[in-house]
């Protein structure tokens, strides 16, 4: 199955380095690049991406404005953010935004051509590196006694729904491994979403780390 991909990034040889790698891999079809969010916005309703790799810092509305924009106004196109800050509050903010990854422009090659395929297919991709900070930051909050309460007021079944959903598993696999129907683990989810006031799959791995349910 082909990704079809937008790239939107302020840097002329940046985004056209990211571009032309993309370019070269058979399942990738690079279907637009913007130099910022407007130009992106425009070309998103136009082309209708599957994936938009997305810079954060650009001149009028930053990458991550543009990100909370684009998963209000285009639900079904994944955001992975592609970046040259490695900082703590840059990943949270990008994850509260909705995006589904968070790349570094320092990583390897084929990190990023995982990350677009992970992302396309509905998965959270996030480096080692960064899902420490996120481990670090939640046990944090957890030995602080944050969210304990939320996390009590879920079922013994949709913690365990909360689990596999955070291992990347699919409603159909969790409905088939639980034996229940896909529309009652659909409903277990909104529900557990609902209940966390979490609002993306990101959210869920994350609180799913903080509480034990998976392992790294």
């Amino acid at each position: 199955m082909t990704v079809r991909v937008v790239v939107v990034d302020d840097h002329t040889l940046v985004r056209q380095g990211i571009v032309g790698l993309l370019a070269s891999q058979p399942d990738i079809d690079v279907v637009g690049q913007a130099g910022n969010a407007r130009e992106a916005m425009a070309l998103i309703a136009s082309v209708a991406p599957d994936v938009v790799l997305m810079d954060i810092a650009m001149p009028g509305q930053s990458g991550l404005d543009a990100t909370r924009e684009i998963r209000d106004r285009f639900p079904a196109v994944q955001v992975l953010v592609v970046t040259i800050h490695d900082r703590e509050d840059y990943l949270f903010q990008a994850l509260r935004a909705g995006a589904a990854g968070y790349v570094l422009k320092g990583a390897e090659v084929q990190d990023l051509l995982e990350a677009v395929r992970t992302v396309q297919r509905g998965e959270v991709y996030l480096l080692p590196s960064i899902t420490k900070k996120l481990v670090a930051d939640y046990l944090r909050r957890s030995q602080a006694g944050e969210d304990r309460t939320t996390y009590d007021g879920l079922t013994d079944r949709q913690r365990e729904i909360l689990g596999l959903i955070a291992q990347g598993l699919t409603t159909n696999a969790i409905a088939a491994a639980l034996f229940l129907s896909p529309h009652t683990v659909q409903s277990h989810r909104d529900h557990i979403m609902a209940k966390l006031d979490l609002h993306s799959k990101a959210a869920l791995i994350k609180y799913a780390i903080a509480h034990g349910l998976i392992e790294l």
